[in-house]
Order: C-alpha cells, then structure tokens, then sequence
C-alpha cells in the first residue's frame, strides 16, 4: 500500500508563516463543516461518572453473590477519542464495563470455530474452581465443589448457570438483561437521579441509556460488556457491529480500548494545537455517501500519525494532512488493500499491550472483500472520485 506522499509540501512547510489563503481555506471548511472538534471531555466525564456510581451501588448489592465482578469503565469509541462523525445531539458516549469472574469461578476464552465471522469471535465457558487452598481462603463462601452438599451454595450454582449462562457459556443478552433490570431499580439511589430522568433504551447485548435534563438536553451513554483477552488491551466484546447476528454466546473480539488507549498516546505526543481530530470529522463528513466505512478512515489515519512527525500535524498543517489521508485511501483502493492497524505493526507504541500472536500476525486486509469482487473495487473508486 502507497504511503502519503509528503515531499510535494516540503517548501510550504518549512515556512514559519502560515498562508493567509491556506487560513482562510482552513476557516471556510471549519465553518461550513462544523469543524470545530466538540467539547466531549465534559460530556464524556459526566457519563464515566455517571457509570462510576452505578457500579459503585452494583458492588454494594453483589458483592457476595455468584455475578460477575463488574469492573471500572474503559471509555472508547470516536466521542472519547475526542471526536466524532456524528452530529453533537447524536453522539453516543461508549463504555466497555470489564467482566471478571465472581469467587469460586473462572472465565476460560474457547475460539467459536461454529460461526464464520469477519472478525474473531470466542465462547466464554464459565467453570467452577476449587476456593479450598488458597493462600487466604475465604471462609465466608464455600467451596462450590467441595462442600456442594450445602443448599445455598447449589442454588447459587444453579443461578449462574442458568441466570447468566447458556450450557456453559456466558451469554450477553442474558448479562444486558439483567444489568438493565439493575440499572432501571437503581436509578433512584445515584447522585444524577437529582439532575436526569433517565430511559433505557432497547438494546439486546447492551445497556443504552438516554439522560435527560430538565432543559431538554440529551446525553446517550451506552455500556458494552467485555472479557479481557490476558493481561493486553484487546478484549471480547458483547456487542456485535451492525449487520452481524451471531448467536449470544458468541463474543467478538474488539481493538476499541487499544484504539483509545494510541490517541490517548498521540494526544500527549502532538503540538498544543494538533489538527488530527479535526482531520478525522472533516474526511468523515468528506466522504459521507462514499460506502467506505468510518472505520477505513479511522484505519488510516492511524497509520499517518506513525508515518509522519507528529510536529507536522500543527493546525497550520490541516488541509496538507486531508489531502493526505484521502489520497492514501485512493491508493488502498486501488490496491484493495488497507492493513489493519494492530496486527504485524512495527510502529506500534510500546503504552499498547497487544497479544503476542499479534505481533508476528500477517496484517488483516479490511479492503480484502474488494480483492474478492472486481466489480465491487471499481464502484468504489468511482464513488471516491466523485468527492
């Protein structure tokens, strides 16, 4: 795959002066796109709180019983990346709510090789271990094996398995089910119940939630349920992308806090006034009705922002750095090829904890569905020259 072609602005940058006609291309587009990135760290710290309270009134209430340990909330997605190709009213605040496995139990991660998905999909099989020779035992919950005898201690097997799982397998619209029930009957115990009415919204293998002040604005906040792959930043999501229907035992395997966790990076690494977000909303509005997907985008500059210097991402910088970004996804095109980003990547920042398996990985292709359908890459093309 072709990389940006940078030398053709060498002269203009090195210029200390920005070009007036370049600042006012910048200050068109800014106004015609709203290209102003939002103020969603707020809006984003208002929804982990929010999400922070509610576990803390989870942890009070199963904190002795066989559901999983919920553990604190990994923000992600585009609106706590720090922007987003939505519409302000339309922004939807993700979070991935970790699960461990409560005492007595243990999550193993089994590959589903019954479903043939775009993206790797596992089973979580629950299985009961023995609690008797630990290092501090707790004697306030038996051994579920070894004293399974005790009838209280079956009926909480039987809970778990039967409440949470099916067969062996944790089952993620029985977890958003109940996690909705909790939500709905806890609402009223949490400080924000002063200053929201809250509505959870439908949702199988999640718990959408839309906040509503008395002034009329809306906050959307929706928490993913997620197991952890190790100790790395790749985890199992509950909630499948769109178009995708695989059974709910099936948990796919996502790279959104890994995505988090490289502009975090890149945030603290760039100029004060970096434009890469606003480089990302602008192609974002840019390419609306191309049939590429946000993703591809997202994709791509992932990978700019590790081939060139990130000193060369200034506010200055910002209409070089979209030509950039779209002419690097013309050449994918054309070469049906996109690498994903976090598989067989050298430059990866070592803040990132990945698999080992993913760093000698052949690189998935997102564009690999062009390679397989000629027609299909030559719409594409013509749908991206039309922009």
């Amino acid at each position: 795959v072709c990389e940006a072609d940078n030398n053709r602005d060498s002269e203009s940058e090195e210029s200390e002066e920005e070009n007036p006609a370049d600042m006012n291309m910048i200050w068109t587009f800014s106004r015609r796109f709203q290209l102003s990135v939002p103020k969603l760290a707020s809006r984003r710290r208002a929804a982990q709180e929010l999400l922070s309270d509610l576990l803390q009134v989870s942890h009070s209430l199963f904190s002795d019983s066989f559901f999983p340990v919920l553990e604190p909330v990994i923000a992600v997605g585009s609106a706590c990346e720090g922007w987003s190709p939505h519409k302000d009213e339309d922004v939807v605040y993700c979070m991935f709510v970790p699960l461990k496995p409560p005492h007595g139990y243990a999550f193993h991660l089994e590959p589903d090789t019954t479903q043939e998905m775009p993206q790797t999909s596992m089973r979580v099989r629950v299985e009961l271990v023995c609690t008797c020779t630990g290092e501090q035992p707790d004697q306030s919950m038996l051994c579920f094996i070894h004293h399974s005898e005790e009838q209280p201690q079956r009926n909480q097997v039987a809970s778990l398995l039967h409440t949470l799982c099916t067969g062996p397998y944790l089952d993620g619209e029985k977890i958003a089910l109940w996690f909705q029930t909790f939500v709905i009957s806890a609402w009223s115990v949490v400080p924000q119940s002063r200053d929201y009415s809250m509505k959870v919204l439908p949702s199988c293998r999640s718990c959408k939630m839309k906040l509503m002040k008395a002034s009329g604005r809306s906050l959307f906040v929706e928490m993913v349920f997620s197991v952890q792959q190790g100790d790395s930043d790749i985890f199992l999501s509950s909630q499948p992308a769109e178009a995708q229907f695989p059974p709910s035992t099936t948990w796919l395997e996502s790279y959104a806090v890994a995505e988090a966790k490289f502009f975090r990076h890149v945030s603290m690494q760039a100029p004060r006034h970096s434009c890469h977000l606003k480089c990302l909303r602008l192609c974002a509005r840019l390419l609306e009705g191309s049939g590429l997907s946000i993703y591809a985008l997202k994709t791509t500059v992932m990978h700019l922002l590790t081939l060139i210097p990130l000193s060369e991402w200034q506010h200055g910088y910002l209409l070089i750095r979209v030509d950039d970004i779209m002419r690097y996804l013309r050449c994918c095109l054309e070469e049906k090829c996109l690498k994903h980003f976090f598989f067989g990547n050298e430059d990866m920042p070592e803040e990132i904890s990945l698999p080992p398996a993913f760093q000698g990985a052949e690189p998935l292709n997102l564009f690999q569905h062009l390679a397989q359908d000629p027609a299909a890459q030559t719409e594409a093309l013509q749908k991206f020259d039309k922009l």
